[in-house]
C-alpha cells in the first residue's frame, strides 16, 4: 500500500515550531541532504547542504535572546511547491528593543523533503515566483521529467 503524499503545509508549520524551540535537528529533518537555502535576495547568503543550513540557523538565532517566527500563511501550490509568509520577531542580545521582519519563502519539495528554499522581502514577487514555479513543475511532471514526493 502506498503512503499518502506528505502534507507540506503541516511540514512547514512543524519546521517553524522546531526553529522557535531552536531544535535544529528537528528542523533539518524537513530538508534533503543536499538542500539549498537561498537567502541572497534578503542579503544573508546561500547555504548548501544540511550542515551549512544548520550553521545558518544557529548563527541567525544566536544573535537573539528572544526569537519567534510565525507562519502567517502557508500554501501548497501543487507540484511540490509551497509558498509561506512569515513574521519574525526577536530581541537582540543585550537589547530591550525588538526587531520585526516579514518575509516570504518559496520552497520546492521532492519525496517529501525540501530541496530548495528561496527567501524574498517582496511578498508579491515571491507569490508570483511560487505560482510560476508550480506551473513549470506541473508541466515537467506531465512530460515525465520530474518525480515529486510520494
Amino acid at each position: 500500500m502506498c503512503e499518502p503524499p506528505p502534507n507540506l503545509e503541516e511540514a512547514i508549520r512543524r519546521l517553524v515550531e522546531a526553529g522557535n524551540r531552536r531544535d535544529y535537528d528537528g528542523a533539518l529533518v524537513t530538508y534533503s541532504r543536499d538542500a539549498v537555502v537561498d537567502n541572497s535576495p534578503v542579503g544573508t547568503g546561500l547555504f548548501e547542504g544540511r550542515e551549512a543550513i544548520r550553521g545558518f540557523f544557529e548563527d541567525w538565532t544566536a544573535a537573539y535572546e528572544d526569537f519567534e517566527q510565525t507562519a502567517e500563511e502557508v500554501r501548497d501550490l501543487g507540484n511540490g511547491v509551497t509558498f509561506g509568509l512569515y513574521f519574525l520577531r526577536g530581541r537582540l542580545a543585550g537589547s530591550s528593543a525588538f526587531v520585526e521582519f516579514r518575509y516570504a519563502g518559496v520552497s520546492t519539495w521532492t519525496d517529501g523533503l525540501i530541496e530548495r528554499v528561496t527567501t524574498y522581502i517582496e511578498i508579491d514577487e515571491a507569490r508570483a515566483a511560487a505560482e510560476r514555479l508550480a506551473e513549470k513543475r506541473g508541466q515537467a511532471v506531465q512530460g515525465g521529467g520530474l518525480r515529486l514526493g510520494s
